[in-house]
């Protein structure tokens, strides 16, 4: 993610820039308001953390202008402690959150996951209206498959009863757009909250799931609703629920079989009624044999189980999906293709789909920005879609001058790399991040990147 920082201490920002840089992110700084405009418009940033009192141009001034100039990127406000009234202020013009000065490491980072999966969340649910168009019955998903309707078929018969259920899958199959047509089709009046599991910090994730209250831990400045009472009334869907810490799915298995939750720092519970919908790329039987997950809790989510069939066995698929891709993206980027050339459809059916759906869609809106003519034909697919069994050449022998960019060779081989770590594991990204020899947390980042998660 592109983030900005804006503050007026060139120590803060050297700080903030060194520690957003050490997740993974991108970081452009600035000095004052002013500044943080040209930056703006230079780097184009996902997210904005800005000061509030600044020389010159200050924080409120350059929130003000940031809009009327039509920025679209969250802004998280820095304010000293205490200051509530330009907080609430910040806000009122439109600042997405704010967090107060002095700040540990811990508490900007979980606003700043917050704010991306929000972000995150916005672009699915733009690009699912899009999407889903309502071709059938089952929520508009494009299923042609014998596996694909079998499991959409589930999905529908899960919805009418308030039964658990777990979606299985690799990365990219839809597991999402399946937990949204349960809560779709349930009918419950309240919110689809998705959360990925895997995506937040241990110390973190029990009260972003379960809230807590003021004072109960450093950084608690205020009590805070989690995501459990957040989906009262309607669904909370838990990706990649597999990685949840043994401590946690004690209290997970408490919160689904008693129907309540005690926020962080809180000796009274609190009654939720909450449809949940799990979901796990990785081999929660194995993982119960090894004793990585609780059994009770695996017998717990496993009540009906949903298992989504990756892209490399629904091959008759792939020319509806990118036919369908390339519609929306048609639609989204005021562009007006007319369709593929049948060799490319053929080249695409014939690659393995390490990513899956999600990884055709990125392939199709890269093979739509780089098309010369009205249709997409081999030549605007990547490399590894063209041809699967290929290493990255390095010999200029082999290389056009237009590809010895070594960014763009180094991105390719690292994609490929993650992905075929990825297929080896069977989406097991912890085992996967000890085989590329990363962080857990920087493979989410670069899963993320690439469309392969």
């Amino acid at each position: 993610m592109r983030i900005l920082v804006l503050d007026d201490d060139a120590g803060l920002r050297r700080t903030v820039s060194l520690l957003l840089e050490d997740e993974g992110h991108e970081v452009a700084t600035a000095a004052d308001g002013e500044e943080g405009l040209h930056k703006a418009t230079e780097v184009q940033p996902d997210l904005i953390l800005t000061d509030v009192r600044m020389p010159g141009l200050d924080g409120l001034g350059f929130l003000d202008r940031y809009q009327e100039e039509g920025g679209g990127a969250r802004v998280i406000v820095m304010t000293a402690y205490g200051n509530s009234d330009l907080a609430i202020e910040a806000i009122r013009k439109g600042a997405w959150d704010y967090i107060d000065k002095p700040f540990t490491p811990d508490s900007l980072l979980l606003r700043i996951r917050i704010a991306e999966e929000s972000s995150r969340k916005d672009i699915e649910i733009h690009r699912l209206r899009r999407q889903v168009r309502v071709e059938k019955r089952h929520g508009g998903i494009i299923a042609s498959s014998a596996g694909m309707t079998r499991a959409l078929e589930l999905a529908e018969r899960v919805a009418q009863h308030p039964t658990t259920a777990l979606v299985t899958g690799e990365s990219g199959t839809g597991k999402e757009l399946i937990a949204r047509l349960i809560h779709e089709v349930s009918g419950r009046a309240g919110a689809f909250v998705p959360v990925n599991c895997g995506a937040i910090p241990e110390n973190l994730l029990e009260s972003e799931l379960f809230g807590h209250v003021k004072g109960s831990f450093t950084g608690a400045t205020a009590d805070r609703t989690g995501l459990f009472e957040e989906a009262d009334g309607g669904t909370l869907f838990l990706d990649e629920v597999g990685e949840l810490p043994q401590s946690l799915q004690v209290k997970l298995l408490r919160a689904l079989q008693e129907g309540e939750i005690r926020r962080v720092g809180e000796s009274k519970p609190r009654q939720v009624d909450v449809r949940i919908v799990a979901a796990t790329a990785r081999d929660l039987e194995a993982e119960v044999q090894s004793g990585g997950f609780r059994s009770d809790l695996y017998y717990r989510i496993n009540v009906v189980r949903i298992h989504l069939p990756p892209l490399r066995h629904r091959t008759d698929e792939i020319p509806q999906l990118a036919k369908h891709f390339l519609a929306s993206y048609n639609e989204a980027m005021a562009m007006e293709l007319q369709g593929f050339e049948s060799a490319a459809l053929k080249c695409m059916a014939g690659y393995g789909w390490p990513g899956n759906v999600r990884e055709l869609e990125n392939v199709v809106e890269r093979a739509m920005v780089l098309a010369d003519g009205e249709t997409i034909d081999v030549e605007d697919l990547p490399e590894i879609v063209r041809d699967p069994d290929s290493t990255i050449r390095i010999s200029s022998d082999n290389l056009s001058s237009d590809e010895l960019s070594v960014k763009k060779r180094t991105a390719e081989l690292e994609r490929h790399l993650i992905a075929r770590a990825l297929e080896v594991t069977e989406g097991n990204r912890t085992r996967a991040a000890e085989l590329l020899d990363l962080s857990y947390r920087a493979l989410l980042y670069k899963i993320r990147d690439y469309g392969l998660g």
